[in-house]
């Protein structure tokens, strides 16, 4: 499985403890989009990049890391085909998962201690989307993104 893994400034320390907790586990390539050590960057681009590269397939899912986690899900979800959820509790990121196949997994380094971070990463990892009642959920949500993208180009053309 291949993870795309990005922060910003605010977020740093925390994106390097997941870093070293996820490189215990086989089969498991990670890609540190930045921020790196001393760096100040725009969430924004950070998120739109790792987003981007999951949507497009190079990586299977994403973690995002700033100061809420908000900031982060917000842009992640612009691009076309992401599910980004903010996950501070283990019942989220299983649900994250599980229920609404979220590719990326965004945290707040203000918000959660490590070892409660390392913990909900580990459950979002071990799950995969299970489908049944809330398959026609996620379908809809790719519906509707088709839709407004549709609308979007057309209204472009006039």
């Amino acid at each position: 499985m291949r993870i795309a893994i990005g922060c910003d400034e605010a977020a740093y320390c925390l994106k390097v403890e997941i870093i070293k907790h996820l490189e215990n586990r086989a089969n498991l390539e990670i890609v540190d989009f930045g921020a790196m050590a001393g760096d100040v960057v725009l969430y924004p681009d950070v998120a739109y990049t790792v987003a981007d590269a999951v949507a497009g397939g190079a990586f299977d899912r994403g973690i995002l890391f700033c100061g809420t986690g908000i900031g982060m899900a917000i842009c992640a979800n612009k691009v076309p085909g992401i599910r980004a959820a903010v996950c501070h509790d283990p019942f989220s990121a299983e649900r994250s998962r599980k229920s609404n196949n979220a590719q990326i997994l965004c945290m707040g380094e203000r918000v959660i201690g490590v070892e409660l971070a390392k913990y909900i990463v580990d459950i979002w990892m071990n799950c995969d989307f299970a489908g049944g009642g809330s398959a026609p959920k996620v379908e809809r949500i790719q519906e509707l993104e088709q839709e407004h993208l549709r609308s979007f180009h057309e209204a472009e053309v006039l």
